[in-house]
């Protein structure tokens, strides 16, 4: 296997994550942000406020993007492993 190949299995795994992980990560920060905006106009200093609508957004946001993620996923591993008869030669 040469270093390229593996360069760009590496490379295409990791924009996978990135784009796998981009919808959940930008909703829990968006509604961490409009938490914490809500907390400073309202003096409210609870530590815990933010866990309870970070965790519900960020399992809602499982729940709608996760047929994507999952199909998404698939189709990268499907496409990794037929490529293994390429690296192989």
């Amino acid at each position: 296997m040469e270093l390229g190949t593996v360069t760009a299995i590496f490379r295409s795994a990791v924009l996978q994550i990135l784009i796998l992980s981009a919808p959940v990560l930008l909703i829990g920060m968006g509604v961490g942000l409009i938490v914490s905006v809500f907390q400073a106009t309202t003096s409210i200093q609870e530590q815990t406020l933010t866990f309870i609508p970070k965790i519900a957004a960020i399992l809602l946001s499982l729940f709608v993007f996760g047929p994507w993620m999952f199909s998404t996923l698939a189709q990268y591993t499907l496409r990794l492993l037929q490529t293994i008869p390429d690296i192989a030669n």
